[in-house]
Parts: C-alpha cells; sequence; structure tokens
C-alpha cells in the first residue's frame, strides 16, 4: 500500500500549529501569562507534584505522551522510546527531529535524563513504578497510571501535566471529526474491521479497548464481538485463523511495502478477501492524537483504493 507521507506530514503539521494556536490565544492577557508561569499541582498515580506551569524541558517515558506533548507545541527534550534502533517515530515528522532518545520505554535511561536537565518528567506507574523515586530525584515527576488505560484519557493527562488541558479537548475533538468523515466517506455502518498483528507462530487480534480498534469504531466499524474481558487483544493460533475474519481485515508489518513481510495465512484471498497491509509504526504503537490522525488518513487511503478497484 502507498504511503500518505505527504498527507501525514500536514496533519502533523496542522495539529501542532493549531495547539500552539490555541496556546497562543490562552496567553493573551497578564493573568493568563501569570497563570502559566506560576507553579501547579498536579494530580496522578504517585499523589500530588508541585510542576511549572509552563514546563520547558519535558522528559516523556511513554509514547502517548511523546505524541501528545508534539500535539500540543511541546516537544520533549528527551523520550524513551520503544526501540533505539528505531528512535522517535517517523510519523512525528521534523517537530520530533530535536528530541534526544533516553533509554527505552522499558529501560528509561537515567544518566541520560539527569544530563537534559529537564523540568518536568512524565512517565507511567505499570512501567516504571519501581523508579519513581529516582525520577523525582532528577526533577518533578507524574506518573499516569496505565499505559492500557483509554488513550484519550492519557491524552488529557498528559495535557494536564503541561498546563494544556483545553488544546487537548480540542485535538481530541478534531480527531472525532476526522473519524466521522471516514464513517461518511465509506459508509463503514455495519461493517466489521478486524486489525491482526502476526508474530511468534500467533495471530494477535486487537480489540475495541485498544488504540487501532477504537480508532475502527470511532470510523463507523464493528470490531467482530468474542470474549474480550476489557483486554486490548488476544491470541489465536494460525490454525484458528478463521477466527480473524471480517469485511475488512487489516495486517501489520514493520515493512508494509514488502508482501513477503506477512505470513501466507493472512495473504490466502480466499480466507481474507479484503486484507491490508498497514505499518505497525502508527496502527500499534502511534498512540495519541497524531498517531490516531495517521491512522485514519490511511485507513482513508486504503478504503479508497480498495473502492476504486472494485
Amino acid at each position: 500500500m502507498k504511503q500518505n507521507t505527504r498527507r501525514v506530514g500536514r496533519l502533523v503539521a496542522g495539529a501542532v500549529v493549531c495547539a500552539l494556536a490555541l496556546s497562543a490565544c490562552g496567553s493573551d492577557t497578564d493573568e493568563s501569562a501569570d497563570q502559566t508561569s506560576a507553579s501547579r499541582m498536579v494530580e496522578h498515580a504517585r499523589g500530588t507534584t508541585e510542576v511549572p506551569g509552563d514546563p520547558q524541558r519535558v522528559v516523556v517515558l511513554e509514547p502517548v505522551q511523546l505524541d501528545t506533548s508534539i500535539a500540543l507545541g511541546v516537544v520533549p527534550v528527551g523520550a524513551a522510546v520503544l526501540s533505539e534502533s528505531t528512535g522517535v517515530p517517523a510519523y512525528l515528522g521534523d517537530k520530533a527531529s530535536t528530541v534526544e532518545l533516553a533509554g527505552t520505554v522499558a529501560e528509561p535511561n537515567l544518566e541520560k535524563i539527569a544530563a537534559l536537565d529537564p523540568d518536568l518528567i512524565i512517565g507511567t506507574q505499570t512501567r516504571h513504578g519501581e523508579m519513581y523515586e529516582q525520577f523525582a530525584a532528577i526533577a518533578p515527576t507524574v506518573f499516569m497510571a496505565s499505559q492500557s488505560d483509554p488513550w484519550q484519557d492519557n491524552v488529557r493527562f498528559v495535557a494536564d501535566a503541561l498546563g494544556r488541558s483545553d488544546d487537548a479537548q480540542a485535538l481530541l475533538d478534531n480527531y472525532t471529526d476526522r473519524c466521522d468523515e471516514v464513517s461518511t466517506e465509506h459508509s463503514t455502518e455495519g461493517k466489521t474491521a478486524q486489525l491482526i498483528r502476526p508474530r511468534d507462530e500467533q495471530l494477535t487480534l486487537y480489540g475495541p479497548v485498544s488504540f487501532a480498534g477504537s480508532a475502527l469504531e470511532c470510523a463507523g466499524f464493528t470490531i467482530p464481538p468474542r470474549d474480550w474481558e476489557n483486554s486490548i487483544s488476544v491470541d489465536v493460533s494460525y490454525e484458528h485463523a478463521t477466527e480473524a475474519r471480517a469485511d475488512i481485515v487489516l495486517v501489520t508489518s514493520g515493512t508494509p511495502d514488502d508482501p513477503t513481510s506477512v505470513p501466507p495465512v493472512v495473504t490466502d484471498r480466499e480466507l481474507f478477501p479484503n486484507m491490508h497491509v498497514v505499518d505497525m509504526s502508527y496502527w500499534i504503537t502511534g498512540v495519541g492524537p497524531l498517531g490516531g490522525l495517521t491512522v485514519l488518513d490511511d485507513l482513508d487511503e486504503l478504503l479508497t483504493e480498495s473502492a476504486d478497484a472494485n
């Protein structure tokens, strides 16, 4: 599938400009300026912490925190990433080019973080809880509860930590509007969609609580019913691949332009007649308002291509 790089660039730039404009409008008065310069108290998973009113040197430890910060016009000085070899996700564009790597999400590098002289650190209790005191010794630190919580809630948390709650709602409203556009354009109501990630001789199916699953449902699709038990995903063996069938099936790959990057079981057109390979870097890990818009633009493009082919 063709990669919609120009459109991705436009949506990232547009969302950031929107956030910056909102921030500028919110700081026109002396009163607002005083509010942004003063410190604030933020409630989080580890208690209540005093943070700068307008943090300038932020370090983030989670993908949704990086995506949201950039969308809000606050470019972190450092970020823990999923893979140091891959680095900052490409879909974030040039705005993320100055972000320094500070270890991985699983193993943040305390020495690198301290060297960045942050005035605020944002992390996640479920991943980094045992390191909280070490982070707090470097800079004011706030933790969201879990990366598995609804991503929109985590966006709101990050925005609150940065003092930009109103801007976050504007970004989320923009995302919802884009969902409605895709749904209307492609008449998705009543159709099913399933995202699959092949790995380790298994197929991971993503449910409605997951980032990508929630995007598909936001765009009007329904995830095929099963006993999700509020889980983000479930695994099925190749032998049970039929459980992944849907009106449209999306299969993730790190190299989506390479047809050999996905196993033959999911390229079987008799089993999956409407299958599309999509980029894992944002369908799985692009959690946040920018990643969400990227997913929706990609979905829009592949649905258009599919309709044209038929």
